[in-house]
C-alpha cells in the first residue's frame, strides 16, 4: 500500500490520535463527494441548457423550412450516425409528398428526361398556312431547262403567339320615329333599342375585360400595378384604382351566384376547411393588420370551393359559416371549431398535420422521428391501393389494414410518451397527435372521407402565392371581394374550366338573368351545357 501524503498536507499537522485521524479522513470524503455532486450538478444543468438551444434551434428551423424551405421533405437519416444513433434507413415518402402538393413529385433526373425534344402542338390552336414557292427561273430544269412539276410538299409546324389586343365595342342603338305623325304635329312616338344588361351600368370594360383583370390579379397573381404597365405597352391608360372598383362592382354581382354554391356546399357529407392570413391595409397604424379567407370545400355531390373573409381570426368566423352544420368537418387542430363540434358536426383530424409535427422535430429526435414516419408511411400506402375502390370498398380495407396500423401507433405513443420530454419539439408532436388521436382515427369509419386535409391547404395556396405579388388588401371589403372571385376562379378550377371563358360567359349575362336561372352558371351546370353546345 502506497504512503504517500498529498504535498498539500503536511505530515507533522496531522493528529496521532486513530479516531481523530479517522474522523478528519471521513470529513474530508463528505467534502468531496458534495463537490463531486455540485460539478455533476453544474454538468447537468450546461447539458440541459445546450438542449434547450437545440430545441429553440430546430424550433426555429422548423418555421423558416415551413415558410421558405422546400416542399419536399427530406433528410439523410445517416447523419444519425454521427451522434451514435443507430436508426433503419428511411426512403424517400413520395406518397404523402404527392397528396401534400397536389401533384407528382419530379426529380431532377425524372425532369431531364422530359426536359428537351419535339411535342405535337394541340390541335384546337388555330393553323395558318404560310406557303414556300420556288421563283420561275427555280422551277425549271437545270438538264433540259423544262418547267418542273409540283409533286408535293413538305410541312413543318412553328409556334407563334400573336399579343392580345383591345377592341372598342361601339353600341349603336337604332332610333325610330313616325313620320306621319312627326308632320301632322303629333308626338312621333320614337323609340330606340334596349342595350344589353352590361356588369357595370354605364361602365367601360367589358365582360371579357373584366374577366382578364379579374383572373390576371387572382389566378395569375398579377398586381394591378403591373396591369396598369401591361395596358400602357398598348397606349391605353386604366388606373389601378379604376380596376379596384372594377373588381368591386363584379363582386357584388356574382354574389347571388357565389351564395347558391356556399348553399351547396353546406349540404355536404363532408367539408374539409382551413384558412390563412391576408395583410389588410390599415391607414394611419404604419402597418397592416390581419384578416383571414377561409376555405370551405364540397365533396364530389356539391363540387364547389368557396371562400370566405373575415376581418380577424376569431370563432365567430367558421362558427356563423358552419351555423346548424350537421356533417364531417376535416379541418387542422384549431380551437374555434370546437363549439361546431359540441353543436353536432362531426370532428376528423388531419393526418398530414400531424406528420409534419413529427418530421419538424427530427433534428431534436431523429431515431422517434423515423419511426414515425414510417407508421404514416405505411397508412398512405393503404389510401394508395383504396384510391379505384369505392367507398364501401374503401371502408372495408381501411378497417383490415389501417385499423391495426393505427393500434400500432397508439401502442408506440403511449410507450414513448414517458421517456420524451414534454415541452420539446418530439413532445409536442406527441401531445398533438395524442389529443387528436379520436379525431384521427375517423376516417377509418367512412369511405368517403380522407385521410389529410391536404385539399384545403391547397385550395389556400393561391391566397399564399398571390399574398407574396399584391403584398395586401386595401381594406375589409376588398378583402370579401376577393374571396367571392376566389370561390368562382378556384371551382371552375375544379371541374377543369378555362378561368376567364368561365368568366366571361358569367359575366356577359348574369346582368340580365333572372334569379332563378342563376344555378344554370354554377360551373358543373355551365360545363355540361357548354359541351352540349359545341358538341352540336
Amino acid at each position: 500500500m502506497s504512503t504517500d501524503v498529498p504535498a498539500s498536507i503536511d505530515p507533522s499537522t496531522l493528529p496521532d490520535d486513530p479516531a481523530l485521524l479517522k474522523r478528519m479522513l471521513i470529513e474530508q470524503g463528505q467534502h468531496l463527494i458534495e463537490r463531486d455532486a455540485i460539478i455533476n450538478r453544474i454538468r447537468e444543468e450546461a447539458a440541459q441548457r445546450e438542449r434547450l438551444e437545440a430545441e429553440k434551434k430546430a424550433a426555429v428551423e422548423a418555421i423558416l423550412r415551413r415558410f421558405y424551405g422546400p416542399k419536399n421533405e427530406r433528410f439523410d437519416v445517416r447523419q444519425l450516425l454521427l451522434f451514435g444513433q443507430q436508426v433503419e434507413q428511411q426512403p424517400l415518402d413520395e406518397a404523402s409528398i404527392n397528396a401534400e402538393a397536389g401533384e407528382r413529385l419530379v426529380t431532377r433526373r425524372i425532369a431531364k428526361k422530359h426536359k428537351h425534344g419535339l411535342h405535337p402542338l394541340p390541335d384546337h390552336l388555330p393553323r395558318i398556312d404560310v406557303e414556300h414557292d420556288l421563283s420561275e427561273d427555280e422551277k425549271k430544269c437545270p438538264c433540259c431547262g423544262e418547267a418542273r412539276c409540283r409533286i408535293g410538299q413538305e410541312v413543318s409546324e412553328q409556334l407563334e403567339y400573336l399579343p392580345a389586343s383591345f377592341k372598342v365595342l361601339r353600341h349603336m342603338r337604332h332610333k325610330y320615329a313616325c313620320r306621319k305623325c312627326d308632320a301632322e304635329g303629333y308626338n312621333p312616338n320614337i323609340a330606340a333599342a334596349k342595350k344589353p344588361a352590361q356588369p357595370i351600368d354605364k361602365g367601360l370594360p367589358g365582360p371579357g375585360l373584366l374577366a382578364y383583370v379579374i383572373v390576371s390579379k387572382l389566378g395569375d397573381h398579377l398586381p394591378l400595378y403591373r396591369l396598369e404597365h401591361i395596358f400602357a405597352r398598348q397606349q391605353l391608360h386604366v388606373a389601378r384604382s379604376t380596376m379596384c372598383a372594377w373588381l368591386a362592382a363584379t363582386g357584388e354581382l356574382v354574389r347571388p351566384l357565389v351564395e347558391l354554391m356556399i348553399q351547396r356546399v353546406r349540404l355536404s357529407r363532408v367539408i374539409h376547411t382551413d384558412d390563412t392570413r391576408v395583410p389588410i391595409q390599415a391607414p394611419g397604424e404604419g402597418k397592416c393588420r390581419s384578416g383571414r379567407i377561409w376555405t370551405y370545400i364540397g365533396d364530389g355531390a356539391h363540387p364547389y370551393i368557396v371562400y370566405d373573409y373575415t376581418p380577424d381570426c376569431t370563432r365567430a368566423g367558421p362558427a356563423n359559416w358552419l351555423r346548424d352544420y350537421k356533417g364531417y368537418l376535416q379541418a387542422d387542430a384549431y380551437g374555434g371549431y370546437d363549439g361546431i363540434y359540441h353543436s353536432g358536426a362531426i370532428e376528423v383530424a388531419c393526418w398530414a398535420h400531424a406528420r409534419r409535427k413529427f418530421f419538424e422535430a427530427k433534428d431534436t429526435d431523429g431515431k422517434r422521428a423515423a419511426q414515425m414516419l414510417s407508421f404514416v408511411r405505411a397508412l398512405y400506402a393503404v389510401e394508395d391501393d383504396a384510391k379505384q375502390l369505392s367507398n364501401d370498398e374503401r371502408r372495408d380495407l381501411r378497417q383490415v389494414r389501417s385499423v391495426s396500423i393505427l393500434a400500432d401507433i397508439k401502442a408506440w405513443l403511449d410507450g414513448e410518451r414517458e421517456i420524451v420530454l414534454p415541452r420539446s419539439p418530439m413532445g409536442e408532436a406527441f401531445t398533438y397527435t395524442l389529443n387528436q388521436w379520436e379525431a384521427l382515427n375517423t376516417y377509418t369509419r367512412e369511405g368517403f372521407l380522407n385521410i389529410d386535409n391536404n385539399a384545403a391547404e391547397r385550395a389556400l395556396k393561391r391566397v399564399a402565392i398571390g399574398r407574396k405579388n399584391w403584398l395586401f388588401a386595401g381594406n375589409d371589403r376588398a378583402g370579401g371581394t376577393a374571396a367571392l372571385l376566389y370561390s368562382l376562379i378556384a371551382s371552375a378550377e375544379r371541374h377543369q374550366l378555362d378561368p376567364q371563358r368561365y368568366l366571361t360567359s358569367v359575366l356577359a349575362r348574369l346582368p340580365a338573368l333572372p334569379p332563378s336561372d342563376v344555378n344554370k352558371f354554377l360551373p358543373d351546370a355551365w360545363k355540361r351545357a357548354d359541351v352540349d353546345v359545341t358538341s352540336s
